[in-house]
């Protein structure tokens, strides 16, 4: 039987779980600079975090919020279990798809996704069901890789997920925000920095 896109990107994500932390790190100091605390600065309330694979957010929300995390691949859950508990952090982590996330309707007060829609592979069904599980006023914080606005970039990009689509579902030049406001969000905030690379968005519901 053939594997199915959401089978292979947990199949991928598994592999990477012990090496993704050590391979991140640079891309996070040079490329991402700033995300995840912009995130942080921004989640209030109930957090959902979507796609939250080794926790590398958790340090930077800020007090009093409740974090639930949803995680396909049961690898990477076990890394972000084990940084809940050394910051002493009381997060309900589950593996789940984020295409059909286990929630009732309008049950969190803030959604977060972080570089995760780029390889989701319906990132529509995603973020409508990210908009369904949010209470109405509810906010969505988004921060992905995208196609660059430079063309030489882009075009490298282009070239590069020809090989990392088919490899590990990794897209580089999709973007979410037409998708966020086909799914009925009023966008808020939203900014592209690194030559248009990355987009950091901030909608309500």
């Amino acid at each position: 039987m053939d594997e199915t896109p959401t089978a292979r990107q947990k199949r991928v994500w598994d592999r990477s779980a012990p090496s993704y932390d050590r391979q991140i790190q640079l891309f996070e100091r040079i490329w991402f600079t700033g995300a995840r605390e912009w995130l942080g600065e921004r989640a209030s309330g109930r957090v959902l975090e979507v796609a939250i694979g080794t926790g590398r957010n958790l340090p930077h929300y800020r007090p009093g919020v409740t974090v639930t995390g949803i995680e396909l691949s049961p690898e990477m859950l076990a890394y972000a279990r084990r940084r809940a508990a050394d910051l002493g952090m009381p997060a309900d982590l589950r593996e789940g798809d984020a295409e059909h996330l286990p929630f009732d309707d309008d049950s969190f007060d803030t959604v977060v996704c972080a570089f995760s829609l780029c390889t989701i592979p319906r990132p529509a069904a995603a973020v409508a069901e990210m908009r369904r599980v949010l209470r109405p006023g509810g906010d969505l914080l988004l921060v992905d890789h995208i196609g660059s606005t430079w063309p030489p970039i882009r075009a490298g990009q282009w070239l590069l997920e020809r090989l990392t689509i088919r490899a590990a579902g990794e897209h580089f030049t999709r973007r979410q925000l037409p998708l966020v406001r086909q799914a009925g969000f009023d966008v808020v905030e939203a900014e592209r920095l690194k030559a248009g690379s990355i987009e950091r968005i901030h909608a309500r519901k």
